[in-house]
C-alpha cells in the first residue's frame, strides 16, 4: 500500500516550538529514537511502514521528517539545533536568517521576508494543493478543533464516547481559534478519529450534528464531512499535560464564523493607531501651547527688550522654569516665535 507523502512547514517563533513538540510526539507515536533510528523489536504502529507519510527514510535506515523549519532569527532554531532531537534534522531543513523583523509587519513582509522565501522555496516544491475544504479560493482559512481536551490531573474516570466528542468539537471551548461557531455556518468538515472508534458510531454522531439547529450548514455549496479513522489510540508525551484518552478526534472545518477573528484582530489594529494618533496629537499640542504663550517660555536675558510686550514676572513662570531646567528656549521675533 503507498502513503501519501505531507510535508510539515514550521514558520516563527511559535511555529517552531510547536512543531518541534509536534515531531516529539510522532517520533512516540511511531517508535522512532531521537537520532532518528528505529529498534528492531519495534511492535509500535503495527509493524507497517505508515510513518513514510511523515517521515523519510535514508539508506541508512535512519528516519528523516519531512519538515521544514524556518525563521528570521535564529535563536529558537538553535535551541532544535542543540535539543535532544538535533539528530533527528537534516540541516537543510532548519532555515534561519540574520536578524528578525522586530515586530514589523513591512519589514517582514517587503524586506527580510523576502530575501528568505527563496531559500525555502527550494527546500519545499509544491506543485498542487487541493483540499475538499476550500469550496472557493479566498475562503481559506481552515478552524482547527481537537476533543477531548482533558488535563492528565482531571482526566476522567469513564471514557468519553465518539458521539460526545464529536459534539465537542462543534463547541468554542475546543477550538484553536476563538470565534464563536454559532455565529457562522460550516460550508466544510474534515474530521479524523483515533483510537477505539468504529464507523458506525461516527456516522451517528454526524447525523445527529446536522439534526441540531445550532449548528448551521451554507446552502450555497455541497456540506460533506470527510471522515477519517486510525484505529491506534492517541500517544501522550511523558509529563505532559494531557490525559491518555481511549479516543480523541481533530476537526479541521471552513466556517464563516472565523470572520469574527479576523474582525477583533482589525479592531486592535485599529486601537493601534488611535493609541499613536493620540501620541501624536499630544506632542502637536504640547508645541502648540509653547508657541502660543510666548511670553511664558522666552529666556531672561531677553526680559528687557520683551518686557513691553508681556505682563510683568511673565518670564519666571512655571511653565519657563520647566522648560529652562529641560533647556529648552523659544524666542519672540518678529512676533513669531522661533524654536532654534
Amino acid at each position: 500500500m503507498t502513503f501519501r507523502e505531507c510535508i510539515s512547514i514550521h514558520v516563527g517563533q511559535a511555529g517552531v516550538q510547536i512543531g518541534n513538540a509536534c515531531w516529539e510526539l510522532y517520533c512516540l507515536e511511531h517508535g522512532i529514537h531521537p537520532d532518528g533510528n528505529m529498534p528492531s523489536d519495534k511492535t509500535i504502529g503495527g509493524g507497517d511502514d505508515s510513518f513514510n507519510t511523515f517521515f523519510s527514510e535514508t539508506g541508512a535506515g535512519k528516519h528523516v521528517p519531512r519538515a521544514v523549519f524556518v525563521d528570521l532569527e535564529p535563536s529558537v532554531i538553535d535551541e532544535i539545533r542543540s535539543g535532544v532531537y538535533r539528530q533527528l534534522f537534516h540541516p537543510e531543513q532548519l532555515i534561519t536568517g540574520k536578524e528578525d523583523a522586530a515586530n514589523n509587519y513591512a519589514r517582514g513582509h517587503y524586506t527580510v521576508g523576502k530575501e528568505i522565501i527563496d531559500l525555502v522555496l527550494e527546500r519545499v516544491h509544491l506543485t498542487e494543493f487541493q483540499t475538499n475544504l476550500v469550496p472557493y479560493p479566498r475562503i481559506h482559512f481552515p478552524l482547527v478543533t481537537y476533543s477531548p481536551i482533558i488535563s492528565s490531573e482531571k482526566a476522567y474516570h469513564e471514557q468519553l464516547s465518539v458521539s460526545e466528542i464529536t459534539n465537542a468539537c462543534f463547541e468554542a471551548a475546543n477550538q484553536m481559534v476563538k470565534c464563536d461557531p454559532r455565529h457562522g455556518k460550516y460550508m466544510a468538515c474534515c474530521m479524523l478519529y483515533r483510537g477505539d472508534v468504529v464507523p458506525k458510531d461516527v456516522n451517528a454522531a454526524i447525523a445527529t450534528i446536522k439534526t441540531k439547529r445550532s449548528i448551521q450548514f451554507v446552502d450555497w455549496c455541497p456540506t460533506g464531512f470527510k471522515v477519517g479513522i486510525n484505529y491506534q489510540p492517541p500517544t501522550v508525551v511523558p509529563g505532559g499535560d494531557l490525559a491518555k484518552v481511549q479516543r480523541a478526534v481533530c476537526m479541521l472545518s471552513n466556517t464563516t464564523a472565523i470572520a469574527e477573528a479576523w474582525a477583533r484582530l482589525d479592531h486592535k489594529f485599529d486601537l493601534m493607531q488611535e493609541s499613536a494618533g493620540e501620541s501624536t496629537n499630544l506632542q502637536l499640542t504640547f508645541t502648540w501651547v509653547i508657541i502660543s504663550f510666548p511670553f511664558l517660555t522666552f529666556p531672561m536675558e531677553r526680559m528687557e527688550k520683551l518686557q513691553p510686550m508681556c505682563p510683568a514676572g511673565a518670564g519666571m513662570g512655571p511653565l519657563h522654569k520647566y522648560l529652562m531646567l529641560r533647556k529648552v528656549q523659544v524666542y519672540f521675533h518678529c512676533g513669531n516665535p522661533v524654536i532654534p
